[in-house]
């Protein structure tokens, strides 16, 4: 299958902009590459190759063009999809003991040869408009237990996270850009129940920690690591540049392009 023949493809319900994975998705890089990260390592997925993007973790990633294009194949495995599909075929659960948001997949014929099969699909973005998608969801997944059955461990366990260590949680993952509301679900707590257990451990709100946190980690990487501002406001979780030089400023006293100029003098 010649990498060329998908632009975008994307089979299954709405993706979530968050860097919060509220479903499990399938994803194969057709052209350029994608580099990933979880609170504990760094991925990178080159052309031909693919991955499963796990629920209830925070993950993101970032594309780099090859020639100046990009192509890639996503596909959604929700839960109703998932339950049904269990109900249906009655698969085992074996345990999964990983906890890294990305399982990076081998190379395998039988993948190619499903993707080569998207004939419907090929160059679009958006929605399959094809009459019964959930047939391709069917197919990829059971290709996808025939080669690793261990991943029944993954995309059948429909529990919701236990309740955690909050102050290890949230040190390790800080610096992701997801709402109160996740890092409460996340440690296995209600939103009430996570803001009054935060205040004990860190004599603080969520959102002044946060904010605090990140931009302590942003100094450090601009002064210590000469990182770019433009890349530093995402890699420590703001949504925008504005935001980030305003709070940085305002905590600091100095905004982050002069903070930049003193060090390269």
């Amino acid at each position: 299958m010649k990498t060329r023949d998908i632009r975008s493809c994307y089979i299954g319900p709405e993706i979530s902009p968050e860097q919060f994975m509220s479903q499990h998705y399938f994803l194969y890089v057709a052209q350029g590459s994608i580099f990933g990260y979880d609170r504990d390592k760094q991925y990178v997925l080159k052309a031909g190759e693919s991955c499963i993007i796990r629920k209830n973790h925070l993950a993101r990633y970032r594309k780099q063009r090859e020639k100046d294009e990009f192509a890639k194949v996503i596909i959604a495995f929700d839960e109703t999809f998932l339950r049904e599909f269990c109900e249906k075929h009655r698969p085992g659960t074996p345990a999964f003991t990983s906890t890294n948001a990305f399982i990076q997949l081998k190379r395998s014929p039988l993948i190619l040869d499903f993707l080569h099969s998207l004939g419907p699909w090929r160059n679009i973005v958006g929605k399959s408009d094809d009459t019964n998608p959930d047939r391709k969801r069917e197919e990829l997944l059971t290709i996808l237990l025939r080669s690793r059955p261990e991943l029944a461990g993954v995309f059948f366990d429909f529990g919701a996270p236990q309740k955690i260590d909050l102050e290890a949680f949230m040190n390790q993952n800080y610096k992701f850009n997801v709402s109160i509301e996740r890092f409460a679900f996340l440690t296995g707590r209600s939103r009430s129940a996570f803001k009054r257990d935060f205040k004990q451990v860190f004599n603080d709100t969520p959102s002044h920690w946060l904010i605090q946190r990140r931009l302590e980690e942003a100094h450090f990487l601009l002064e210590k690591k000469k990182t770019r501002t433009s890349d530093v406001y995402q890699e420590v979780g703001f949504e925008d540049l504005s935001h980030f030089s305003f709070a940085f400023k305002k905590r600091y006293g100095y905004s982050p392009v002069e903070l930049q100029r003193q060090k390269n003098r």
